[in-house]
């Protein structure tokens, strides 16, 4: 039994209002950290305790972990198993409305959900069947043109309509093939609530009570559901400061049409129960600015805490450093593990650098919202290459690489290779001899000269590359002998500028390579050693408790819903935030760019440090009559337009702590510690 005394002392009045009005149509405003998910899970088990049976209540949200989460604290709230309670992502239940009543829509009720191959798939089949030109077939604009047309942010008076027999096409494709895409999981249970409203009473007559967590992140077509689910109990739950996600089809302005659509009782939750009353204030400076949306102010109990620091780099080389070194002061200095950072980006492509520093710093790290540098495809190309040159045994990174760039050696190869592995108890490695040489090889002579050509390529570089000076200029020359670039144009026959961008990302890769050796306290700069230096990065970083002691790197649009005591925000500039882009996309409107930048700052909890550089490197790229390329110059950039929002005597300029090497190397022995523990 939950007390109503005991709940008064748990939550704030405004909480606590949140929690004990259960019936009519609620609008909770919930704050940056203002306990969200304490007041959602809190609310079921009150109705719960109340006697609200618990088939009748259904809470709807946007991620598989949130839903499990909320399913789990409100099961320890109650201590009961909860079967017939329904917490679930909208695609989920969605699937769970169409396993019930497709049939009524021409499919049968076995029907399979397309993921995004399976959907390029059968958009490349329908533009063959329509013999569509190369030209004509980028499917990346396809599959949003059809997503558009489809959930209805397009029609095709306003869409290009020459894709219009594709996309009529496309929809009678996955009838035939009975299948629905991710997208059909919304529409489909729409058109049955229309189409058959005897489907839609009885999903009303069972869900009396409706909760609806991250509001402002519906899409039209999630608050058309909801609408139509929804008798009179219905409690939503947002915050339209925090609406970044337009771009997927979220509209805050869905909190307009439920105060149009319902009689709403509007609830605020204020205080903040997270961040330190100078980053609410900054916070709150920001968000001000915006014009569309709910007045409210955060505030804090939590003191005053310190001041914002802001520092403004030569360049992203020098930002990285800035970041790297200012981790290991305030760890050492503050007591702090690595897991208590957050370092936040707006854009994937500004973590190379960031991602090089932690190297050079051995502080370890995982990356979240984005590939990690070290795990870009044509990065891990050129690594698995250097893994396998200098050790043959390496089973992994030769299958990665063996056919890469193509040379014949295909599936039914590497099945021969695998048998004769497995025959002679051996590597790849010495299976691929055993083809070439054994008079009881099965390889056509075919195969085993494609096979020597790749043992040829591998053993005339190892000599090289694992002795002398001048690693990164052998690696770049090694890209060139195995003609990496020809390759890659063959893989994006239609797209310069991916070509442009990857041969970019390999050569920074060897100028990381060229920073490493030429460094004066780097006495032995082999390609052992640097191949040692980067296995952190490359690690696999998908499992939580694996992550723990580990600096996280990540977009802002990633961080969404976690906090972290220290937070540091790069690149806060003209270009990156606000985005050029997203600036341009939206005929200069800033307001979501301003939303993220508020929900990256809310992140801190106890300390935010920004940088903003004052050059950064184009994203362009030249190359010269070789082949060969090298980034463009450095140009100027100005600090983010944001910045000035945020009242100046909030903000300092800040240096990097200096720490000694012992204390660099305690740090990293202690991490190495943990990771041996859970071995």
């Amino acid at each position: 039994m939950l007390d109503l005394e005991a709940l008064k002392n748990e939550l704030n009045p405004q909480q606590y209002r949140a929690v004990t009005t259960t019936e009519g149509a609620i609008l909770i405003i919930a704050g940056a950290g203002s306990g969200k998910t304490r007041v959602i899970t809190f609310r079921i088990a009150h109705m719960l305790d109340k006697g609200i049976p618990q088939s009748s209540i259904l809470a709807l949200t946007f991620t598989n972990k949130a839903a499990k989460e909320m399913a789990d604290r409100i099961k320890t709230l109650t201590e009961k198993k909860l079967q017939n309670l329904t917490v679930s992502t909208f695609h989920a239940f969605g699937v769970k409305i169409l396993r019930q009543d497709i049939d009524k829509l021409g499919w049968r009720e076995n029907f399979s959900i397309y993921d995004e191959t399976d959907r390029v798939a059968l958009i490349k089949e329908c533009g063959r069947e329509l013999k569509f030109s190369p030209e004509a077939m980028d499917i990346y604009t396809i599959g949003n043109l059809i997503s558009n047309i489809k959930t209805g942010r397009k029609n095709w008076e306003t869409a290009n309509d020459m894709y219009k027999p594709l996309y009529e096409l496309y929809q009678e494709g996955l009838k035939l093939y009975n299948a629905v895409d991710f997208d059909d999981l919304i529409v489909l249970p729409i058109k049955l609530f229309k189409e058959y409203p005897e489907v839609l009473a009885r999903y009303r007559e069972r869900y009396k009570y409706i909760m609806v967590d991250e509001f402002q992140d519906t899409s039209h077509q999630q608050y058309e559901m909801m609408h139509l689910l929804a008798d009179k109990n219905v409690a939503v739950v947002g915050d339209d400061d925090q609406s970044i996600y337009s771009w997927r089809g979220a509209d805050y302005q869905n909190i307009v049409n439920f105060e149009k659509d319902f009689d709403v009782t509007e609830i605020r939750l204020e205080q903040n129960y997270r961040s330190t009353g100078t980053i609410l204030e900054a916070a709150n400076g920001v968000i001000a600015h915006n014009t569309n949306r709910k007045d409210k102010k955060l505030w804090s109990g939590k003191g005053v805490g310190k001041p914002i620091e802001l520092f403004m780099p030569q360049n992203e080389t020098d930002e990285a450093d800035f970041i790297a070194e200012s981790i290991l002061g305030i760890a050492v200095e503050e007591k702090r593990k690595y897991d208590d950072f957050g370092v936040l980006m707006r854009a994937n492509t500004q973590s190379r650098y960031i991602e090089e520093a932690f190297l050079h710093n051995n502080i370890p790290y995982t990356m979240s919202g984005g590939t990690s540098f070290f795990e870009r495809k044509e990065i891990k190309d050129v690594i698995s290459y250097l893994r396998v040159i200098s050790n043959h045994d390496d089973d992994i990174n030769l299958l990665r690489i063996i056919n890469t760039p193509r040379r014949g050696i295909g599936r039914a190869a590497i099945q021969l290779m695998n048998e004769a592995a497995e025959l002679n108890g051996c590597t790849l490695w010495n299976a691929i001899d055993y083809l070439i040489h054994a008079e009881a090889s099965t390889a056509s002579d075919t195969l085993k000269e494609d096979l020597q050509n790749f043992v040829d390529i591998i053993e005339e570089n190892r000599q090289k590359l694992l002795s002398g000076r001048g690693l990164a200029n052998k690696v770049r020359q090694f890209v060139d002998d195995i003609d990496y670039k020809s390759y890659l144009i063959s893989e994006y026959p239609k797209s310069e500028k991916a070509v442009s961008y990857k041969l970019k990302n390999i050569e920074e890769f060897t100028q990381f390579i060229d920073t490493w050796e030429n460094d004066p306290d780097n006495n032995n700069p082999n390609l052992y050693n640097y191949l040692n230096r980067i296995t952190l990065a490359s690690h696999d970083n998908g499992d939580d408790e694996a992550n723990k002691g580990k600096v996280n790197l990540m977009t802002i649009h990633a961080s969404k819903g976690l906090e972290f005591p220290v937070v540091f925000i790069a690149g806060v500039e003209e270009g990156l935030i606000p985005h050029a882009r997203s600036v341009e996309e939206n005929n200069g409107d800033v307001e979501e760019e301003r939303r993220l930048f508020y929900v990256a700052i809310t992140r801190a909890r106890e300390k935010l440090v920004m940088t903003s550089c004052q050059k950064r490197k184009r994203r362009q790229f030249r190359t010269d009559d070789t082949g060969s390329g090298s980034p463009f110059d450095y140009t100027e950039v100005t600090p983010s337009r944001f910045l000035d929002e945020i009242p100046a005597n909030l903000v300092e300029y800040h240096e990097p702590k200096q720490i000694t090497e012992e204390e660099t190397g305690a740090m990293f022995s202690d991490f190495l510690g943990q990771l041996k523990a859970k071995m």
